[in-house]
């Protein structure tokens, strides 16, 4: 397991376990959603994009054929060494550094805007609002309203595994200790991270701080959106 691991989050199962108590060799197995399509139809063509949270180069990897110029930065030095063909950035996205660099894109997807700690999340969105280029955008993915509630659930995921998550525990006012459990025939992964519920017009206060307004609803569940700098 990770000596790095942040608190409140952990992992378990075989191979490299991340900070935030992701299993690399999981990840590995999962092949890309939507995400590439979202993106493509909300930015353009052949923007520069600094994606935040990259892992093993899930979404990067497609973005890239499809002739957007990556920068993917990730805390986690074993994730980051499967990423092919960006330059890449061992860094955690809230205390990034790249001096006067600005993107047309800035990407924040897997649900990191959630993160449980007020002042990591606060500092993601500082880095968004700091490194997007004036007229550019930040792509921002987001949980469901009900996620915390609607617990068990599964379902399979698309390579072949059984996603559970199986509980969501109160630690304070909005804010929930997340166990998700990844069964497959040879292996077992389970992560619980610490995970913010926005409520109300809390999500657009948070973007307000930072200097960013929520722009378009990019999906039908309102779980993506597009935000600009104000």
């Amino acid at each position: 397991m990770s000596e790095r691991m942040r608190d409140g989050f952990r992992g378990t199962g075989p191979g490299p376990i991340t900070p935030d108590g992701c299993a690399v060799e999981r990840w590995l197995r999962l092949p890309v959603g939507r995400e590439p399509d979202i993106i493509e139809a909300a930015v353009p063509p052949g923007a520069s994009l600094l994606e935040l949270g990259c892992g093993v180069g899930r979404v990067t990897h497609p973005l890239l054929a499809r002739g957007f110029a990556v920068t993917a930065v990730d805390e986690s030095p074993e994730m980051l060494a499967h990423v092919r063909g960006a330059r890449t950035v061992c860094s955690p996205v809230e205390t990034l550094e790249l001096g006067e660099e600005r993107f047309d894109v800035v990407l924040l997807a897997s649900f990191l805007v959630n993160n449980g700690d007020p002042a990591v999340r606060r500092g993601m969105l500082r880095t968004c609002r700091r490194y997007v280029a004036d007229g550019g955008c930040v792509l921002i993915e987001r949980e469901g309203d009900d996620w915390h509630v609607r617990v068990p659930r599964e379902a399979r995921s698309a390579d072949g595994g059984l996603v559970r998550v199986a509980t969501a525990e109160p630690v304070g006012p909005d804010t929930s200790a997340i166990r998700v459990e990844y069964e497959f025939p040879d292996a077992v992964w389970t992560q619980t991270f610490v995970s913010y519920r926005y409520r109300g017009d809390a999500f657009e206060r948070a973007l307000a701080e930072a200097g960013l307004a929520v722009d378009a609803t990019l999906t039908e569940d309102l779980t993506w959106v597009r935000a600009r700098p104000v």
